[in-house]
């Protein structure tokens, strides 16, 4: 499985930071906030992931994260020149997909607690058609809301409801088959020009192959779209590391524990990918795969993950 990291979009809702900088380059307390969502794929297995980006952005992105290599694992660039909806940027992908199936994150949400790997490794290990995650919330009206029979699987599903049927919100991070690639093509643009996410998803429930998987009480999740909950979610990190004296959400230390590294690299300029292609419909730059895993875990008794907080 590939992974794919959102990072575009026009943000409105924190303007003016907004005006100058991509969302996902803001801080979340100590680290930009796309190091979360990069620390999740890395702690789920995923060594190949692509960074979709609005076009002025790329380049910031590049700096930041390079070519991967610094923490094991190969990164790529894509860029989504408009607001075209979190569906389109499947079309985006698919060169970087291929024919395999796809982890799609989006790249301002934020998950954390002491059950997450299990349930997210359980649900790759089962993983067929459209897997979604969920969260109950006391506002559901607010998000893409579902309902599931006793199985799991999904019989009804909405965006921002004005009567939600569940407390279930659906939360930014999908598991697709590569079926998700030309359902994504043949989507009509809503009422706002967007290739919508949760059209998608619909049509894996019509066919009964999408299944919810609820990440249970005991995980926070955060979605930071906007001033308040960017600074909820600060205060969250600021607050679990103190208590853990150990960073959340540090991709190095996330490679650190899967083994691709052995040390957690300075913090200093990324190595660059090489000089990009001439651009086409879909730029995608194809860096060289870094060197393979060392085979040897980092310490990681006093480490703590983005995924799991230790077991007292």
């Amino acid at each position: 499985m590939r992974g794919i990291i959102l990072a575009g979009g026009s943000a409105t809702r924190l303007r003016p930071l907004t005006l100058v900088s991509s969302k996902q380059l803001l801080p979340v307390y100590d680290k930009p906030m796309i190091y979360y969502p990069l620390s999740l794929l890395i702690e789920l297995g995923l060594r190949e992931i692509l960074v979709i980006a609005a076009p002025e952005h790329r380049d910031s992105y590049e700096r930041l994260l390079g070519d991967g290599s610094q923490y094991g694992i190969r990164l790529e660039y894509a860029v989504q020149d408009l607001p075209r909806g979190l569906a389109h940027a499947l079309l985006l992908a698919r060169p970087f997909v291929d024919d395999g199936p796809m982890c799609l994150a989006l790249g301002d949400n934020l998950f954390h607690g002491p059950k997450l790997p299990t349930r997210l490794r359980d649900a790759l290990l089962r993983h067929q058609g459209c897997t979604l995650f969920s969260r109950k919330v006391a506002n559901p009206e607010r998000y893409g809301v579902a309902t599931v029979d006793a199985r799991g699987r999904i019989t009804h599903l909405v965006e921002k409801p004005e009567r939600p049927r569940s407390s279930l919100a659906v939360t930014g991070l999908y598991f697709y088959d590569n079926d998700a690639l030309d359902k994504a093509a043949g989507l009509t643009p809503s009422h706002r020009g967007e290739l919508e996410i949760t059209d998608l998803n619909r049509s894996y429930v019509r066919e009964g192959r999408a299944t919810l998987v609820e990440l249970g009480d005991d995980t926070t999740w955060f979605d930071t779209g906007t001033p308040d909950s960017l600074l909820d979610a600060a205060q969250y990190i600021r607050m679990q590391q103190q208590l853990r004296a150990a960073p959340v959400g540090s991709p190095a230390e996330s490679a650190l524990r899967a083994g691709l590294i052995d040390r957690v690299p300075p913090e200093g300029p990324a190595p660059l990918p090489p000089e990009r292609p001439a651009p086409g419909p879909h730029p995608v730059a194809a860096p060289a795969r870094p060197a393979g895993p060392s085979g040897r875990a980092g310490p990681a008794g006093h480490r703590h993950s983005l995924l799991a907080e230790p077991q007292p």
